[in-house]
């Protein structure tokens, strides 16, 4: 399997995309701001062509360019049902006084939702895109819709098992829980139950940051300390 990725916008939120071999369909995840002309790169670079747009949850740094990716190249966007709101009007996701007037206008005026939106709206359910069976697990703590994708099948010289974990888990630490729809009870209940329960050899590869593994972080994390599943 192919699998590459890139620190996009002012946040360096990781866009990722993923292909069972170059000159394939592709999966594009996490498309944030200013992702387009990397991520059109690597498109053209590995003779790919997207089949579907994933996002792991509706935050704006994680879904800027989600729209014009799906619209460009006439692919659907996937995203939890309880975060979907996000995609024609993501300042919600960051409360009343994140953006204020012209600001908050400005913004909003600048998203609309992409043509096709499927909700994934099962939890635990596994979808075929592009070649590639995903796994969709829904993960509620960061954001009420969040959800990490878990492929398997191996990475070139790599591990088996892989899950882009969002702002659910990251390296050595977890998502922020002080925004709308947050949990910190969530959060941690998503990570015992869907994370820890996995393979220790399963790569991570989160919303920002550095690539990780479920077993590094099950030593390592100072805030999974005591958990268990």
């Amino acid at each position: 399997m192919f699998i590459t990725g890139f620190p996009a916008g002012m946040l360096a939120c990781n866009c990722y995309v993923l292909a069972p071999r170059q000159g394939a369909d592709a999966i594009v995840v996490d498309p944030g701001q200013r992702a387009m002309g990397p991520l059109r790169r690597i498109l053209d670079e590995n003779r790919l062509t997207p089949a579907a747009v994933l996002l792991t949850h509706g935050h704006i740094d994680h879904m800027w360019s989600a729209q014009k990716v799906a619209d460009t190249y006439g692919c659907a966007t996937y995203i939890h049902p309880a975060d979907r709101f996000m995609l024609s009007d993501p300042i919600k996701g960051f409360g009343a006084g994140f953006f204020a007037g012209v600001g908050r206008v400005a913004v909003a005026a600048m998203f609309r939702e992409p043509r096709q939106v499927i909700e994934l709206d099962r939890d635990g359910d596994k979808i075929e895109l592009g070649g590639i069976t995903v796994a969709v697990d829904h993960t509620p703590g960061h954001t009420q819709g969040s959800v990490v994708f878990r492929v398997d099948g191996g990475v070139a010289n790599g591990p088996e098992s892989v899950a882009f974990t969002g702002d659910t888990l990251f390296k050595q630490s977890v998502g922020r829980t002080d925004l709308p729809g947050g949990s910190g009870r969530d959060l941690l209940e998503s990570i015992v139950t869907k994370l820890l329960v996995l393979d220790d050899e399963t790569l991570v590869l989160p919303g920002h940051g550095e690539r990780t593994t479920i077993g590094l972080e099950r030593r390592t994390n100072p805030f999974l300390e005591g958990l268990t599943p």
